[in-house]
């Protein structure tokens, strides 16, 4: 694949303490080569959609993140105000003790609550996949079928690991024949790895080595 394939795979991230030259530098960046969206924490939302005026790029935040044990109001506020700030798309964190303890119908009730708060704006609902077991990745992905989400994510990247190949390949397979896209996210550095999670059935990649595994 070529850095003109790759680039519209990517949601170019930053999600650690940063500056605004930082933000200012990643939308650049995000314009230049062509990534769908930036990743940034909701603080900077504002500040990268005027960053942004004028581009195809997408100003995408996270919610509950990175552990996912906040409660379920204070998600929906998160979502609420980070869409009322810019945000065009949501990437929510599932609460993982739910997910680990098979507790399926309480995932789902959380995830329609931030769709219903979502309206329009596109949902990707990260379950975290190192957590949890195959049958488990299945079920948090069917969770967000009926959820209505539109995309399901693998990993925030602050957990005990990223995206795997095997994880990605379950997650499609299981989504995809209901309209679902993958966004693969987490530990994905190198050409090499973007375009394993693509074959895998990755249609997004959350990365913030965007700009180096174009230049590969």
């Amino acid at each position: 694949m070529t850095k003109q394939q790759i680039a519209p795979y990517v949601d170019h991230t930053l999600l650690k303490p940063a500056k605004e030259k930082d933000i200012a530098l990643l939308c650049q960046q995000a314009k230049e080569f062509g990534f769908a969206s930036v990743c940034i924490l909701p603080d900077y939302v504002k500040f990268a959609k005027k960053q942004l005026e004028n581009s195809s790029v997408k100003v995408c935040t996270v919610i509950g993140f990175p552990l996912g044990e906040n409660t379920t109001a204070t998600k929906v506020y998160e979502t609420k105000n980070a869409i009322k700030c810019g945000a065009e798309e949501i990437d929510m964190v599932i609460n993982p003790s739910w997910a680990k303890a098979n507790q399926w119908k309480k995932v789902e009730k959380e995830i329609c609550a931030i769709k219903k708060a979502c309206g329009d704006v596109l949902l990707k609902v990260i379950i975290e996949s190192c957590l949890l077991s195959d049958k488990q990745i299945e079920k948090a992905c069917v969770a967000s079928v009926n959820a209505k989400a539109e995309f399901v994510k693998t990993s925030t990247g602050f957990s005990t690991g990223g995206a795997t190949v095997n994880a990605v390949s379950i997650m499609a397979k299981t989504v995809h024949p209901h309209g679902l896209k993958v966004k693969a996210s987490g530990g994905i550095r190198s050409y090499d790895d973007a375009v394993a999670m693509i074959e895998a059935g990755a249609d997004r990649l959350g990365t913030s080595a965007g700009v180096a595994i174009c230049k590969e």
